[in-house]
């Protein structure tokens, strides 16, 4: 109670300021929504995978034979512990159909995709109307799979995305009401990009390290409201 008292009253304190979010207090939250994400990136004129949501194995196990190829699993939030002593995460999991028909499907629901044969993947910040693309080169099986898995591996170049895909990134955070975003695509091997998802509060520190990409001074532009 006294947690919820504080996120509320402090919280509630900070959302009355008359200043600049990124993101908006309550949008984030709210576009955080993987279904939501995909419906509204679909109707941006951004490609999407293939996607089933169910927590029954028969209905699964028949999406990945319909699929007729590998499945990928992805838990719909961040899912993180410790384990003897040591942190660990669940990724992303590439999964055969007969994977899909294990009773424990039913205790839940879970999120099932597609593969989508990756020439690399893209992490795309958006800062107001300024986009930062970086291609993301997997140097494991691991991290090819998801490469949040093996950031050692990971080789970054400064990338520019496709005309129609910056436009359909706007769109999208126009639609989610979001002044930020970090958007994961895949990149085929002809060249087309795929959204995965989109990250409200999605770090970025990172990707700026690696490619010299000015995300913090276009934040602080943001916030001050001196972007150009």
């Amino acid at each position: 109670m006294a947690a919820a008292e504080a996120r509320r009253g402090f919280g509630g304190l900070l959302a009355a300021l008359p200043a600049r979010w990124l993101p908006p207090p309550g949008r984030a939250a709210e576009a955080e929504s993987k279904p939501l994400q995909l419906r509204v990136a679909a109707g941006c004129g951004l490609r999407v995978p293939r996607t089933m949501i169910t927590n029954c194995p028969a209905v699964a196990k028949e999406f990945a034979e319909r699929i007729g190829g590998p499945v990928v699993y992805k838990p719909f939030t961040p899912v993180r512990g410790t384990v003897g002593g040591q942190s660990v995460a669940v990724y992303a999991s590439l999964l055969r159909p007969e994977d899909l028909g294990h009773p424990s499907i039913a205790t839940t629901a879970h999120l099932f995709q597609e593969w989508v044969p990756k020439a690399y993947e893209v992490r795309l910040t958006a800062v107001g109307r300024r986009l930062f693309a970086a291609e993301i080169h997997a140097g494991s099986e691991s991290a090819r799979v998801d490469w949040r898995s093996d950031y050692d591996s990971l080789d970054y170049r400064v990338c520019e995305p496709p005309p129609a895909v910056a436009a359909g990134v706007n769109r999208v955070l126009d639609q989610l009401g979001l002044t930020y975003g970090a958007f994961d695509f895949v990149v085929t091997p002809s060249g087309e990009w795929v959204f995965l998802e989109v990250n409200p509060n999605g770090q970025y520190g990172f990707v700026e390290q690696a490619t010299g990409l000015p995300i913090t001074a276009a934040i602080c532009d943001y916030l001050e409201g001196t972007e150009t």
